[in-house]
């Protein structure tokens, strides 16, 4: 019961960040990106972090690391590409413009509404195994979506959308995390085996899109004036996560 209660109440918050978009929209383009390439160093970090040193250690624990395992992490990776292959969409954190082009509109919606469905099916799975495993998968899924919403809310105007129609579809694609989450709940209440399958796919999730799609965002955008700062907010989401083990050990 807790663990479904703290799914809920974890997917509303996340739902809720959709919104953030509006308040950096007066800022300027420049001052943005910087501010969006560092959450953006900081996502890859907790993401790495909430894998290496939560998930892993906690499918360990449960299962062993057995050749099973290595399989669904393998498919984890595999699925999010394919995800991001069919519909043609891709995690990115950095406004649209004529020197950083999006697939527009209605398929950016869909793609953001697959994507958090996905993380409710994850958080719930996580809270079944254990609170801090699911309050450490909230908090990496968190740092991952603030940039990534501003960069959907900024596609969305890019795309000719209302400021206020822009908001109301990234919010309605967000409460897909909630239905992710309901399903989660359902499956992991009947079997413990679900959450054991989810938590794999979750790791190779988390690791393809911190390889793939923010790091390489990151080296783009090196700060020439502060070289180390990408770095730092790597080692700040992984120390983020660590802070997390330490508070679970207590």
């Amino acid at each position: 019961m807790n663990a479904g209660v703290y799914s809920i109440l974890s997917v509303i918050i996340i739902s809720l960040i959709s919104l953030i978009g509006i308040l950096f929209i007066f800022l300027k383009k420049d001052k943005l990106n910087n501010l969006l390439i560092f959450l953006v160093s900081l996502a890859a970090g907790s993401l790495l972090g909430g894998a290496f040193l939560h998930l892993i250690p906690e499918i360990i624990d449960g299962t062993g690391f057995t050749f099973s395992i290595s399989l669904l992490i393998l498919g984890g990776i595999i699925l999010f590409f394919a995800i991001e292959n069919f519909i043609h969409w891709r995690h990115c954190h950095i406004p649209t413009s004529n020197q950083h082009p999006h697939s527009l509109g209605a398929m950016n919606i869909i793609g953001d509404g697959i994507h958090n469905f996905t993380d409710g099916l994850i958080i719930a799975a996580s809270y079944f195994i254990g609170i801090p495993v699911g309050i450490a998968t909230t908090l990496a899924v968190i740092l991952h979506e603030i940039p990534q919403e501003i960069g959907d809310f900024g596609v969305l105007l890019y795309a000719g959308y209302s400021k206020k129609k822009a908001l109301f579809f990234n919010f309605l694609s967000a409460l897909t995390a909630i239905l992710g989450a309901l399903v989660g709940i359902i499956f992991s209440a009947k079997s413990t085996v679900f959450a054991y399958i989810v938590m794999p796919i979750a790791v190779g999730g988390f690791l393809y899109i911190a390889g793939s799609d923010l790091i390489p965002e990151i080296h783009k955008k090196q700060d020439k004036a502060f070289p180390f700062k990408n770095l730092i907010g790597i080692l700040l989401g992984i120390l983020i996560m660590y802070g997390l083990t330490l508070i679970e050990i207590a």
